[in-house]
């Protein structure tokens, strides 16, 4: 019964294979292999930019804030939810890759920002000036860290806000597969022809062993990046592991399949709380996150069944007393019977 996160979950067996398969040979090292041109080419396809730059990194962090260095000078604002992973999660590397920009979190109710927020945001900061900086970029989440998806709609709202005050828009995709199987979209809507610039597509929670990419919808904006990505010492020698591992991830609609999966499970997850008595979500479930407040003998019990996952928003928050907030995250491999034996756990009392 693990819950902790879709980090720990297992390498598929097809994206395993082709990691095998691709252990053949003595392809050309640093990118220049057939592999990587392969899976630059597939993945400009699935998104329908055929012009697109892509840049394989080994992890999510590393692919954030590389993107948002080729889009934000170290006198830039960066904009992002006060919940996004670049504000809580990766350390100060956004802030050392740029060269000192600074975020600014938003507020937003389940990990969104809202359109008039921006705005709000905005004309607080004021215009670009050598006192307040430069505003840059705009960073959504998609899916949220609270679970939550934007829509199309929503994004494109945000974007051309973003994009009338001259600010980019980067989209951290870490969970974007969820996010696009939520929305039964297509990925160029839910990305570029909402007016992303620049996607950060996340597979290591997905299947993968650990891959992400970084895609610049237009190439002549990543002019100079393959330098960041070798400065920062992300440039994989052996890059056809990684190639090979987004080869079979989109390769028939698995990455899709996948991120179906673990949205389903959590969909059973949260119905199955919710009719819970005391049980109260704190989220809606859209994609394969599912937020909920225990009471505090529903969670002691959990634990006790050794039962992983996180109290949210930190251990910190939790005071030993009354109910726990906690997040509990579905992967491609978790069971239905791993779900519905957790909740007989949470009924037994």
């Amino acid at each position: 019964m693990n819950f902790a996160s879709d980090n720990t979950s297992g390498v598929h067996p097809r994206i395993m294979a082709a990691l095998a398969a691709a252990n053949d040979g003595h392809p050309p090292s640093y990118g220049a292999d057939a592999l990587t041109q392969a899976a630059q080419d597939r993945l400009r396809e699935v998104f329908e930019a055929p012009g697109a730059a892509v840049h394989f990194v080994a992890t999510g962090t590393a692919a954030n804030a590389l993107a948002l260095s080729q889009f934000a000078p170290p006198w830039g604002k960066i904009y992002c939810h006060a919940s996004a992973h670049i504000q809580t999660s990766e350390s100060n590397a956004p802030e050392f890759l740029t060269g000192g920009a600074k975020l600014v979190a938003l507020p937003g109710e389940d990990g969104r920002i809202a359109p008039a927020t921006l705005a709000q945001a905005l004309h607080e900061n004021g215009r670009d000036s050598v006192n307040s900086g430069v505003n840059s970029v705009l960073s959504l989440t998609n899916a949220t860290e609270w679970g939550t998806v934007y829509s199309p709609l929503e994004l494109a709202e945000l974007s051309a806000r973003a994009h009338a005050a001259g600010l980019a828009v980067h989209l951290d995709g870490s969970r974007l597969a969820n996010a696009i199987a939520a929305q039964n979209a297509a990925p160029a809507a839910m990305t570029w022809r909402a007016g992303v610039d620049v996607l950060t597509l996340g597979a290591t929670k997905c299947g993968c062993m650990g891959v992400e990419a970084v895609v610049t919808f237009d190439p002549d904006r990543a002019a100079g990046l393959g330098y960041r990505r070798k400065r920062a010492g992300h440039l994989l020698s052996k890059h056809r592991y990684l190639s090979a591992q987004i080869l079979a991830w989109l390769d028939g609609g698995l990455w899709l399949d996948l991120a179906r999966h673990a949205n389903d499970m959590a969909a059973r997850l949260g119905q199955g709380l919710a009719a819970l008595e005391g049980v109260r979500l704190n989220a809606p479930v859209q994609s394969n996150g599912v937020f909920a407040t225990l009471p505090r003998e529903i969670f002691a019990r959990a634990r006790a069944a050794g039962a992983a996952f996180a109290v949210w928003p930190g251990d910190q928050f939790d005071d030993g007393k009354g109910p726990v907030p906690v997040r509990l995250i579905c992967s491609w491999d978790t069971r239905a019977d791993e779900v519905d034996g957790f909740l007989s756990v949470l009924r037994a009392g």
